[in-house]
C-alpha cells in the first residue's frame, strides 16, 4: 500500500518530507546534544524521557514502533531486550505484563504497568515479524506479541489476583489494569484491526469488537464542540480528573488527534471521528502555540500553560488527514515550519512530532 505525502498540499516534495524524517529519526537516537536513545548494554538501549529521567514503557514501545518503521532492526532488538531485560514481570499478579517506569540502569520506580505500552510493544513486534522474520527466544516476535496480548485480555484467567488491561464487558481499555475507567488517548482502533489477524484465534473477534468500540468510545468521550479529548475517562466519556489537574485537555490527551488521523489512514474515513478533528481544529485556528494552555473540554483555559506546546502543533498537523477543516492546510504548514523541541521536555514532544511527521510524510505503514 503506498500512501501520500499530504505535505504536498503545500508544496513540500516527497523527497523534502523523507529527508526531514530521516533527519528527525537521527536527532531522536544520534544526535550528541538532543538525542534520548541510549545504549545501556551491549545488546540493548532505551528511551529517557527527559523530562522525569526515566525509561517507560511509553517510551520505550514507541521507540520501537519508530525503529521497525525506519527498518533500523538492530535499535529495535536493543530496545527490546531492555524492556524484556528490565521492566518484564516473570512473576507476581503482573506476571506478562512490564514495570511501566524503571531507572535508566533498569532499576524499578514502580510496578504496576501501563497499557499504552503493551499495545505499543504487541504492535510493534508484530511488524518486526512482517518485516524481519522471527527469530529465536525473546526475538520470536510474533510469539512475544501473542503473549503480551493474552495476559492483556486474559490476565484474571492466568494470574491469581490479576487484572486484565481491557474490560471485558465493553472492549476498553483501561488506564490501569485495577482502574474501572480509561484514558482515551489509549484508544488505538487501528491496532485492535490488525491485531484481530495476528493475535491467538480464539481472541480475535475480541479485538474486532473492541476497535469498534474504540471509535465510539473516541466520538462519546470528545467535547461536542471543540473536539477536545479528556486525558482520563469513565466508561460513559464524561472526564474524570486526577493527579491533583483541576483540567481535562492535557499531555496524554494530545494523542486522540493523532490516533483519529493515523486510523483514518490505515482503514478509511469515519464520519463521526472525523468531526471530532474538525472541531478541534476549528477550536484552536488563531491561537498561537506560545498561548496553548490547559483546558477544559469547552475550551476554557487555565492559568496553566500546556507542558508539551510541540506536541499539540505535532497533532493538530496531523489531524488534517481527517479533518474536513478550512484551515487544515493552516495546519500542516505550522507543523512544516516547526522544529523538533529543545531542552529538558523535548521527549513527549518529539516522539509525537515523529510519529505525526511519519504519518503525513507517507511513510507510516502496517506491516503485518
Amino acid at each position: 500500500m503506498i500512501y501520500p505525502n499530504w505535505f504536498a498540499r503545500i508544496g513540500v516534495s516527497d523527497a523534502q518530507a523523507r529527508a526531514r524524517v530521516e533527519e528527525a529519526f537521527n536527532t531522536i537516537f544520534f544526535d550528541p546534544e538532543e538525542k534520548f536513545y541510549h545504549d545501556v548494554d551491549a545488546d540493548s538501549g532505551c528511551m529517557e524521557d527527559t523530562g522525569n529521567i526515566d525509561a517507560r514503557t511509553e517510551g520505550m514501545s514507541y521507540g520501537m514502533m519508530m525503529t521497525v518503521q525506519m527498518d533500523r532492526k538492530d535499535l529495535f532488538d536493543k530496545l527490546w531486550c531492555f524492556a524484556k531485560r528490565y521492566m518484564h514481570h516473570a512473576e507476581g499478579k503482573y506476571q506478562g505484563y512490564f514495570a511501566w517506569s524503571v531507572k535508566l540502569d533498569g532499576k524499578h520506580n514502580a510496578e504496576g504497568p501501563a497499557p499504552d505500552g503493551e499495545e505499543y510493544f504487541a504492535m510493534a513486534l508484530f511488524m518486526a515479524a512482517a518485516r524481519w522474520g522471527d527469530g529465536e527466544g525473546i526475538y520470536d516476535y510474533t510469539a512475544q506479541g501473542r503473549d503480551i496480548l493474552r495476559h492483556c485480555v486474559h490476565q484474571h484467567e492466568l494470574v491469581e489476583g490479576g487484572d486484565p488491561m481491557w474490560e471485558p464487558e465493553n472492549h476498553y481499555i483501561k488506564f490501569v489494569p485495577e482502574s474501572p475507567y480509561s484514558d482515551p488517548s489509549y484508544h488505538l482502533p487501528h491496532f485492535y484491526e490488525l491485531f484481530a489477524s495476528k493475535a491467538d484465534e480464539a481472541d480475535r473477534s475480541f479485538w474486532l469488537q473492541a476497535a469498534q468500540a474504540s471509535r465510539e468510545y473516541l466520538v462519546l468521550s470528545a467535547h461536542p464542540q471543540t473536539g477536545m479529548s479528556p486525558e482520563y475517562a469513565e466508561y460513559d466519556g464524561t472526564p474524570r480528573l486526577m493527579f491533583r489537574k483541576p483540567y481535562a485537555y492535557y499531555s496524554d490527551a494530545y494523542r486522540v488527534a493523532m490516533n483519529i488521523a493515523l486510523d483514518y489512514l490505515w482503514f478509511g474515513r469515519n464520519d463521526e471521528l472525523s468531526a471530532v478533528v474538525t472541531r478541534l481544529q476549528d477550536f484552536f485556528h488563531g491561537i498561537p502555540e506560545s498561548k496553548y494552555a490547559a483546558y477544559d473540554l469547552d475550551g476554557t483555559a487555565h492559568d496553566e500553560p500546556a507542558m508539551h506546546p510541540v506536541a499539540i502543533t505535532a497533532v493538530l498537523g496531523a489531524a488534517s488527514i481527517a479533518s474536513d477543516s478550512q484551515y487544515a492546510d493552516e495546519y500542516l504548514r505550522n507543523f512544516w515550519n516547526t522544529p523538533l523541541r529543545k531542552g529538558k521536555r523535548r521527549y513527549y514532544d518529539n516522539c509525537l512530532y515523529f510519529f505525526c511527521l511519519l504519518m503525513l510524510a507517507g511513510e507510516y505503514k502496517p506491516y503485518v
